[in-house]
């Protein structure tokens, strides 16, 4: 109950709050870096940087000899769209509502922007759910338009994933064709490249591909029975890892062709933890812990173990680049000139996941992870579907009813403890919880303590049932429309200039200045994001639109002038 009070007193608040002055604008005539992310999905810290050379990456290991390596990087969640939202926004998916995997079908560029009213699921109090776009707070925004603001060139190539449409005001390019070298003459850039050759799916997709790892010399995590397909699908993920590799080194040598890779700060990562069984979606070391490297203009190298969570990319990104972090978000900077205290502690949260309800919350230090269950009636395996298409995953369910598996492969199978601690240093693959050892009385109280106060401290949507959820995000279950956009025009000294705006809370304006009529426009179209009266002459025409996230975009207004 004392959740419950705490959602409702923290929703009134979060309704008063004033929007932060729009960050970007206010910024130093530094120069500001280009900075590049390239982000892979769904694999764990199995490269060579970090111990495992099982996979041969000669281009990853050798952006790695120029990077600063992070031991101790997590995901907030283990599964792509909550991960995604928090990355986007340097917020909580908890403190967002968009905690659930997934809302909806807003996977690539700008979404499919349709949500399906029946969709077979339901949430943890038994009530049916549709397909959405999480509505999230009015004063959050996708921290690439602070960038765009303050001159970037913004680009996603081309997964979004963020559990809602992102507005057009986010990005400059959002598609297959999205790329830095777009841009304007001189104008620094932040693009974003999403490789998914590693995604889960491709262990089943790849199939028909050679294998380049051989089955014999993969390491196999004790949770998993030695057997031919568990070694076939080890062994898979390792090759994917390779044909990840090439792709990579394609990206960089672009990037050197174009004579950037000297003045390119560079981001690699993977969205989360690996994508077999007992890792994805899981919220110990397996499904949060993550590779994460930077490469800085500055020849920064080496390691640390300076723990770091998905949150914190958005304000380091915003403090690279000289820009105002605005004071709603969560994460931290971890580099720049505002580089904040290092974390204690790390997150992780865990609910729906497809068609299995559940809740979990985490807390990592540098060597101990505690987990809270809030429902430990519920098994550590989860029945989901989609999984089901690992031929490792049939098999292990088949060993299960036949009593083939071990003791230990068994456990995941089996009811959960209420809470869980390991020691991640010395048991990386969370196989010991020593929640009942005395001598590790006082961490318990510790990290119980710790993960209490993030509980009590931000807003918690998941302890709400998604069903009510979606209503108090979708009044009426029926998405809210951005309304349109507003103009107003002012004459000073023989010149006009135009001010926009949308009476919805929240939304964000976009705009396009053409010479003449437009047809067929949409997303692609080339949108500017609005945030200072624009100079306008006769003759041409604006076009506007507006949108807040979780909203369905306005329609597209137009004034010749």
């Amino acid at each position: 109950m004392r959740f419950f009070a705490l959602l409702t007193a923290l929703t009134l608040i979060a309704s008063c709050k004033s929007q932060t002055e729009t960050p970007g604008e206010e910024v130093s005539a530094m120069q500001r870096p280009n900075i590049l992310w390239i982000v892979t999905e769904d694999i764990s810290p199995t490269l060579s940087m970090y111990g495992d050379s099982t996979a041969q990456t000669p281009n990853l290991d050798a952006l790695a000899r120029e990077s600063l390596i992070y031991d101790k990087a997590y995901s907030v969640v283990g599964v792509c769209a909550p991960s995604r939202s928090a990355i986007v926004t340097g917020m909580y998916p908890t403190s967002l509502g968009t905690m659930h995997m997934r809302t909806g079908r807003d996977i690539q560029s700008w979404g499919t922007r349709e949500y399906s009213k029946s969709v077979g699921r339901v949430d943890l109090a038994g009530d049916s759910i549709r397909e959405y776009a999480a509505v999230i707070p009015e004063y959050v925004r996708g921290f690439p338009e602070y960038l765009r603001k303050a001159g970037y060139f913004t680009t996603n190539h081309q997964k979004t994933d963020y559990q809602f449409a992102i507005p057009v005001t986010v990005w400059d390019q959002n598609s297959n064709d999205a790329h830095w070298r777009n841009r304007g003459e001189g104008q620094p850039f932040f693009s974003v490249f999403n490789f998914d050759v590693t995604h889960e799916s491709k262990i089943w997709k790849n199939a028909d591909l050679p294998l380049t790892v051989n089955t014999d010399s993969v390491p196999l995590p004790p949770y998993y029975p030695d057997t031919e397909t568990s070694r076939t699908d080890v062994a898979r993920n390792y090759s994917n890892i390779e044909l990840l590799d090439k792709q990579v080194g394609k990206l960089i040598a672009q990037l050197k062709e174009d004579g950037l890779y000297d003045n390119t700060i560079i981001f690699f990562y993977s969205d989360h933890g690996g994508p077999l069984p007992r890792q994805k979606r899981e919220i110990y070391e397996s499904g949060l812990h993550v590779p994460f490297m930077v490469k800085n203009v500055s020849g920064t190298t080496g390691r640390t173990d300076r723990l770091i969570s998905f949150v914190d990319l958005a304000p380091t990104v915003l403090n690279l680049a000289g820009v105002e972090i605005p004071d709603y978000i969560q994460g931290k900077a971890f580099m720049g000139a505002q580089d904040e205290a290092p974390r204690q502690y790390v997150f992780g949260t865990s609910d729906r996941f497809d068609e299995i309800t559940d809740r979990s919350r985490a807390v990592f230090d540098k060597q101990y992870v505690y987990v809270m269950n809030d429902f430990p009636e519920k098994t550590w395996y989860k029945d989901i579907s989609y999984r089901l298409q690992i031929p490792m995953m049939q098999e292990l369910l088949q060993l299960y009813k036949s009593k083939g598996l071990n003791e230990a492969q068994e456990a995941w199978f089996n009811t959960r403890t209420a809470d869980e601690l390991y020691d991640v240093n010395a048991d990386p693959h969370t196989m010991n919880n020593l929640i009942d050892d005395p001598k590790y009385a006082e961490v318990r109280k510790r990290m119980r303590a710790a993960l209490l106060e993030f509980r009590d401290q931000h807003m918690d949507y998941g302890m709400m049932p998604e069903a009510q959820l979606i209503e108090q995000m979708w009044p009426g279950f029926e998405q809210p429309v951005t309304e349109a956009v507003s103009l107003t025009t002012t004459k000073t000294n023989g010149k006009t200039e135009v001010n926009l705006a949308s009476e919805t809370q929240g939304a964000s304006v976009a705009y396009i200045l053409s010479e003449g009529p437009i047809t067929n426009l949409d997303f692609n179209s080339g949108w500017q994001v609005y945030f200072e009266p624009i100079a306008v002459k006769k003759g041409q025409v604006l076009y506007t639109m507006a949108q807040r996230i979780g909203f369905r975009e306005s329609e597209i207004k137009s004034e010749q002038f």
